[in-house]
Parts: structure tokens; sequence; C-alpha cells
């Protein structure tokens, strides 16, 4: 009996040992992916985007330069939509999200950027190259980040308050009167004011870029720039983006650009 009882209690043993086994085996392993030599998305973007780049193609085996430039730039976009990804489904979640409507809107705003980057691209002089088309591949992928980031500051969408009765207005006050004198000091203030702004300063740039460019392939792009800012609903830290953006595809290659990269 003792003997029949202890075979039993190692049936047991060994098969709960077996069984485990199989619930380790069956667990999945988490593969390093080689393809971001070792990194996770949150280092990888912890890194500025051309400095990623410097790393990953001194460490890439391909013997071409620009594959290699491709590469890591692709990796990087990879991580950056994730966290796009990520971003957007939060927000939808906690009902802060942007609307059908805007979320369609901004499909259309993405659509057009696209298409007058392709001729951009195609327009440039001299033509862009398989290093800067990818490049502009990448930045292209911050404006529909910015575009959830402006939903994520913005309360839970309630219902909207009646507006306070107010008070009936006064009588209208006797205009100013000022001297000539005054009034050209004044505008004076206004121009310099407007000249100094990120979004002139970065019109009259692209506008020069445009200039240059052959009569049909410069009123091609601008009326497909116009399609971008023109038609859709876009802050000015976007329409100052969109420029900058359409600068760097326009500007030729140089050690000291004048539109820096986004991230």
């Amino acid at each position: 009996m003792q003997r029949a009882t202890v075979s039993l209690l190692l049936l047991a043993a060994v098969a709960g040992l077996a069984f485990s086994q199989t619930q380790v085996s069956s667990r999945p392993v988490q593969k390093t992916d080689p393809d971001s030599l070792g990194m996770s998305c949150a280092q990888i973007l912890k890194m500025a985007s051309t400095e990623w780049t410097t790393y990953d193609t001194a460490h890439n085996v391909s013997p071409d330069a620009s594959s290699r430039v491709v590469h890591a730039t692709a990796e990087y976009g990879k991580c950056y939509d994730a966290r796009t990804d990520r971003l957007a489904a939060a927000l939808a979640r906690s009902g802060k999200g942007p609307t059908k409507a805007e979320r369609a809107d901004f499909a259309q705003f993405e659509a057009a950027l696209k298409d007058f980057a392709a001729k951009a691209l195609a327009a440039a002089a001299p033509p862009a190259d398989e290093n800067k088309t990818a490049y502009a591949a990448l930045f292209e992928k911050q404006f529909r980040y910015e575009f959830y980031q402006e939903y994520q500051a913005k309360p839970v969408r309630s219902a909207k308050p009646a507006p306070p009765v107010g008070k009936p207005p006064g009588p209208a006050a006797a205009p100013a009167t000022s001297s000539p004198a005054a009034a050209s000091a004044t505008l004076a203030q206004e121009r310099a004011r407007s000249d100094a702004d990120p979004v002139t300063i970065a019109k009259n740039r692209f506008g020069k870029l445009l200039e240059v460019l052959p009569d049909d392939t410069m009123h091609e792009l601008h009326r497909a720039f116009g399609e971008v800012i023109g038609t859709h609903q876009i802050t000015e830290a976007t329409r100052l983006a969109v420029y900058r953006y359409a600068i760097f595809i326009l500007e030729p290659t140089s050690p000291t650009p004048s539109s820096q990269p986004p991230f």
C-alpha cells in the first residue's frame, strides 16, 4: 500500500513538472529587433532623428551609404508612427480625440501635403536624392502627431453653457485723433513686427525658392501648396511647420540649412 502511494506521488510530481515546463515553453519569447540595434522605440525617440541616423548608419554593415540612411529613417519613422498611434488610441478612449469630420479634414490636408511633397521633390534643383526623399517622408510624420497633440490638452467635450447675459452696450466713444506723424510711426512698428514674424520670414524664403524655378513648375507648386494651407483649418504653428517643411524640400542640401529638422 505504501509503495502504491509513493508511486502515485511520484507520478503526480512528474506530471506537474512536465505541465510547468509546457507552460514556460509556451510563453512568447520577446526577441530584440535587429533593425533597431537592440534599442527600444522609447530610447530611439529620445534621440534627434539625425543623431539616430548617424548612430544607426555607423553600425549598419550595408556597403551602400544611401541605403543605410533609408534604413535608419525608416526605423525612426516606425517608432514615431507607433507613438502617434498610441496617442490617437488614448484620446479616443478618453473622449478627447478629434471628431470624424476633423479627422476627415486632416486626412485631406495630409493627402494634399504628400502631393505637394512629391511634386516639390521632383522639381527641386538639384533633384532630391534618396537620402533627402527619405528624410522628407520622415519629417512629414510630424503633422499627424501634432494634430493629435492639440487635442491632448483640450478638456473632454461637454454641453456648452448658455452665454451670460451682458449689459447693453453704451454709447460709442468718439474716435481718437492722431497726427500724421503718429500714424506713420504706428504703421512702421506694425511693419517691423510683421517682418520679424516667423511665418512671414518662412513665407518669404519659400517664395524666393519658388522664384528660381521654371514658370510652369513654379505655378504648379504654388497651386499644390495652396491646397495644403488654403483650404484647411490649421493653427499658426502648423502653418509655420508646413512652410519650413516646404523649404526643407526645395532648398539645396547645405551644412547650414535655413530650416532645421523638426525632430
